[in-house]
């Protein structure tokens, strides 16, 4: 798909011509050079445990749209790579562990319903949302039959696209936690919400990020090289104390008003969350 985009003050994702208007977006760019990079293969553990986020797979060839949509789902708290042909697309869905697939239908050398084709040969139960600027019920029909889950017109508002994400990954077959739990905190991984008994607890992305990890490590010691690794995607031996503070951080908000704190210190090893016969904290 060769055309720029953007976003209007109602947040409304349209084609056209790019302007300086992404200001306007509450979304977070930072880490953007990165995620262009996009390895082929995940550097993550396979294990269930160490999964932190759901993976999301945009196949998009168009830069400003695809940086719009990564930007957006990253601020969102998902993983989020790009695949720019046909043949990425087939190769990271076989290589990389994705929970979701949103697919445009203009690629270059494989059309998107050939590209979906070849992914449902090898991933038959992946959602897969399919994004494009026609309108014909024909292109609809045709997507739908191909496979898709779900089919979505530009422009588009972003909040109905993560709804339906959301939808998608709830009904997806692929073994996913989608609410963790540690004493009476809950995180909700699709919806991203967290809360203790009845009151909710707002995250940075970053902070969410965190809080999962330890969540899925629940009744394990989690050392700070493995948090910088996973969670910041950092060397894990990389000198910073960038984990004290934002553990720091979700003491504040997680058990500072709770007669029962969660996030224990543990001595030489790093952090754990849950009760403990012996903590430092």
């Amino acid at each position: 798909m060769n055309c720029s985009s953007q976003m209007s003050r109602n947040g409304v994702f349209r084609i056209g011509a790019l302007t300086s208007q992404f200001h306007c977006v509450p979304l977070t760019f930072s880490n953007l050079s990165v995620k262009l990079e996009f390895p082929s293969v995940s550097k993550r553990s396979t294990t269930d445990r160490s999964i932190l986020i759901m993976h999301i797979l945009i196949a998009e060839d168009d830069a400003p749209v695809a940086k719009f949509l990564s930007g957006g789902l990253e601020a969102e708290h998902y993983d989020v790579r790009v695949a720019t042909s046909g043949d990425q697309i087939r190769l990271m869905v076989e290589e990389w562990t994705c929970n979701l697939l949103i697919l445009d239908l203009k690629l270059p050398g494989m059309s998107g319903l050939e590209a979906l084709r070849q992914v449902r040969s090898i991933k038959p139960h992946l959602p897969v949302l399919i994004l494009t600027g026609s309108a014909r019920v024909e292109d609809r029909v045709d997507g739908l039959d191909s496979g898709a889950d779900d089919y979505l017109t530009k422009p588009f508002a972003f909040s109905e696209l993560l709804a339906r994400v959301r939808a998608l990954l709830r009904r997806s077959s692929l073994p996913f936690e989608p609410v963790l739990h540690s004493s009476d905190l809950e995180l909700d991984r699709v919806r991203h919400v967290v809360r203790r008994k009845e009151r909710n607890i707002e995250l940075t992305p970053k902070e969410f990020a965190l809080l999962e990890y330890l969540m899925l490590n629940a009744g394990t010691d989690v050392s700070r090289s493995s948090i910088i690794h996973d969670v910041w995607k950092l060397s894990s031996d990389t000198m910073t104390n960038v984990v004290d503070v934002y553990i720091n951080y979700l003491r504040k908000k997680i058990d500072s008003d709770a007669s029962n704190r969660l996030i224990h210190t543990v001595r030489g090893a790093g952090y754990r969350i849950g009760s403990r016969a012996q903590s430092s904290r």
